[in-house]
């Protein structure tokens, strides 16, 4: 049990011990996302092996990895149908979209003929979806508008778009997913501000996204982070530079203490709480 970076041993694997953070900072449930159908596969495991009620998982492909659906499309998706209606732990659709920023992984035609084809997977197991949008010159807006009444609800997740793009968002009724990434400069603050309180979701996209110093969202954070590089790992201790769950608390404060119709970090939990719930399991959160 070895945490691995780039192919090399890096230090000893801490899932546990990351788990427990999370658990310790007030997380009652996490999603564990599917990039590809085996990522997916992978996802459901990982999910269904720790706790009935820790951890989910999302099955789907997301617009990098679309190229996967090239050899035999149909079989890939009744693949992914199969997976996704397999196991009451899967909650989303997902991750699935467009990414005009990394076209260089799969091709703009390919993207979009396979975004398309996974609205089929939401339609058919009535499960949200878990969309990723990027630079994507409103092509995203408008597939999800033309499939829209085929799904329930859906998150556009780590947001980082301007207020003109987050008005189509919240036209197609869809949740917008805060993080780190979405937090970095004044502009991002400032429309964050405005995404209404029923659409807001909070997520880490652990172990990435994490709040740097140099964001303009750090001087908000109360919550400080004890972490260690990674070639000085000592248990107990964050890895610098790998975001985990528990730090969903500095993404709340950031939220809490930027935006002025927010009493505290607390009300404003429960708010999102209920979105969560809402969205993914068709609970209220109380």
């Amino acid at each position: 049990n070895q945490r691995r970076v780039h192919g090399k041993v890096a230090h000893q694997d801490d899932f546990a011990q990351v788990l427990e953070r999370a658990v310790a900072a007030g997380v009652e449930r996490m999603v564990v996302t599917g990039g590809s159908l085996e990522e997916s596969r992978s996802a459901l495991k990982l999910a269904s092996q720790h706790g009935k009620a820790l951890l989910y998982s999302t099955v789907g492909v997301h617009p990098t990895r679309c190229d996967e659906f090239l050899n035999d499309s149909e079989a890939h998706l009744q693949s992914l149908l199969e997976l996704a209606q397999s196991s009451k732990k899967i909650v989303a659709v997902g991750e699935c979209g467009l990414d005009y920023d990394r076209l260089h992984f799969c091709q703009k035609e390919t993207q979009l003929k396979f975004f398309e084809l996974q609205f089929d997977l939401a339609e058919r197991t009535k499960l949200p979806m878990f969309l990723h949008n990027r630079n994507t010159d409103g092509d995203f807006a408008r597939l999800v508008k033309a499939h829209r009444h085929r799904f329930s609800g859906g998150v556009v997740h780590s947001f980082t778009g301007d207020e003109r793009e987050l008005r189509a968002m919240l036209e197609l009724d869809l949740y917008v997913g805060i993080n780190g990434c979405s937090l970095k400069q004044k502009e991002n603050l400032e429309t964050m501000a405005l995404i209404p309180l029923d659409k807001l979701l909070l997520e880490t996209d652990a172990p990435w996204c994490e709040i740097r110093p140099t964001h303009a969202s750090h001087e908000y954070v109360q919550t400080k982070v004890d972490s260690v590089k990674k070639e000085r790992f000592q248990p107990g201790r964050q890895v610098k530079s790998r975001n985990e769950p528990c730090n969903i608390q500095q993404v709340l404060e950031v939220v809490a203490g930027y935006r002025s119709d927010v009493q505290d970090a607390e009300s404003l939990a429960h708010i999102v709480y209920a979105n969560t719930m809402r969205l993914f399991w068709n609970a209220d959160g109380s």
